[in-house]
């Protein structure tokens, strides 16, 4: 692709799902064009990339996103993400990726219990996947975090695998919210185009609406995600 403004991103709405239109408006704010998925359907619409929102997918039943995994969509997007299609799973969207086995792991409740709202320091650890080439290594980001099932768990071999390939892409930064093993907020897959976290980057991508904690001062520290796939699509 040469062209930003023909990128084509899909935002798949379930049941439940709460902050597609948030994702969708991230999309359009970054420059591309944001298209609506429905759950129930198999076409993804010739998108380029793909986001799967947070929210509470069929009322988080059974286990958070293991109802949405059967969803026709979701079929379709595990098909082109194993093609190299870019998947973005935020939060719910993270906990269906592991459902669907695009991710390793699995999402459990909060250690503590309770749901848990606030803004979250985040350090990116890897910044050479599809949805975070704009970031800096080692850099410091802030982006809100809201959630009751957020804590990443997977055996010992999974965790050392993860680690030894550069596949956590985010880790908590002061202090852990969720119990989440080796402070993982974020990770990928092998190829680096399906990346899944916990916190929400959709919600600080406009000045004035975000997050202040980081030395930007400006709350859009969540945009670069939304910037790097459409540079990976440019570069692809």
């Amino acid at each position: 692709m040469s062209d930003l403004k023909s990128a084509r991103i899909g935002v798949i709405t379930f049941p439940g799902t709460l902050d597609d239109r948030d994702a969708a408006r991230a999309v359009r704010i970054a420059g591309a064009e944001a298209v609506s998925l429905w759950h129930a359907d198999t076409d993804l619409q010739g998108v380029d990339a793909v986001v799967v929102p947070g929210g509470f997918s069929y009322g988080d039943y059974l286990r958070a996103g293991a109802i949405s995994r059967f969803a026709p969509a979701m079929s379709a997007v595990v098909d082109a993400a194993k093609g190299g299609l870019p998947v973005l799973g935020i939060c719910n969207g993270f906990q269906i990726l592991t459902e669907t086995h695009l991710l390793p792991g699995s999402m459990i409740k909060n250690n503590h219990l309770h749901f848990i709202c606030r803004e979250q320091n985040l350090i990116v650890e890897n910044n050479q996947t599809a949805w975070t080439n704009q970031y800096e290594q080692g850099q410091t980001i802030t982006v809100p975090l809201k959630n009751q099932d957020g804590q990443f768990v997977a055996d010992q071999r999974t965790l050392d695998e993860l680690e030894a390939e550069g596949r956590v892409v985010f880790r908590y930064s002061g202090g852990n919210p969720n119990g989440s093993r080796n402070d993982i907020a974020g990770i990928s897959n092998e190829r680096g185009n399906v990346v899944g976290l916990m916190p929400h980057p959709e919600h600080a991508v406009e000045v004035g609406f975000g997050p202040e904690l980081t030395g930007s001062q400006t709350g859009t520290d969540g945009l670069a995600f939304f910037h790097s796939v459409l540079a990976h699509l440019v570069a692809a």
